[in-house]
């Protein structure tokens, strides 16, 4: 649900005078939950390409947190012009991620297991801001995003990020720990910057940081 996590940016100061487009992926949030759509990463680019075209923009800066930062990844470079800029906090760049990941705990159960008390046990176990979200996505829904972030991307997200010819600015929160391969992005052109005192969600922890990145001050 992008307005959770990044309306309260959008109406900052450092942004005014800007048009902000909130997307909330299929079987996420208010959108459409299609039972008969994939779910992949592919499948939610090109339903963001959608909204883009339906919006007749080209050139977006696309801001961007977690599965959504690979979407975003994902979604430049199948229609790079639509893409103009990146702003990714702790985007998912790798496929099978550790077991300690969101979605490797949800890809563990099978589709049926999940939907029949997975999803609820799993709710039960994250703590109470990504709850607030997850409990109005669908489980199915849900289930196969996170079989697809697992699965990754061909290429995998790194590699499409660290091609791109656009600006990409990537955050990491401090709490999280050091950035895997940080210096590989780094020589690829990525701008990396560390927030500290913030965790996975940097937007939350530390707004005036990341508002400073997306309107590109830092």
């Amino acid at each position: 649900m992008s307005a959770v996590y990044h309306a309260h940016i959008a109406a900052r100061p450092e942004l005014a005078g800007r048009r902000s487009l909130f997307v909330d992926l299929p079987g996420h949030g208010i959108s459409d939950r299609p039972e008969r759509f994939g779910y992949t990463l592919d499948d939610h680019a090109d339903a963001l390409a959608a909204v883009l075209d339906a919006a007749g923009l080209t050139g977006a800066e696309l801001v961007a947190h977690s599965m959504g930062g690979a979407v975003a990844v994902v979604l430049a470079h199948r229609r790079p012009e639509l893409v103009s800029r990146l702003v990714l906090t702790e985007a998912n760049l790798d496929a099978a991620p550790p077991p300690t990941a969101g979605s490797s705990a949800i890809a563990a159960y099978g589709e049926d297991e999940f939907v029949d008390g997975g999803h609820a046990r799993v709710l039960a176990a994250v703590g109470p801001r990504w709850a607030a979200t997850m409990r109005l996505a669908d489980p199915r829904a849900l289930h196969r995003s996170a079989v697809g972030l697992r699965r990754g991307s061909e290429p995998v997200m790194r590699a499409i990020l660290e091609a791109l010819p656009v600006e990409r600015v990537y955050l990491q929160g401090g709490l999280s720990g050091e950035l895997a391969g940080r210096k590989a992005l780094e020589a690829a052109g990525v701008r990396v910057v560390t927030v500290p005192g913030a965790g996975h969600n940097v937007m939350l922890d530390r707004p005036d940081a990341f508002a400073a990145a997306v309107a590109g001050r830092v």
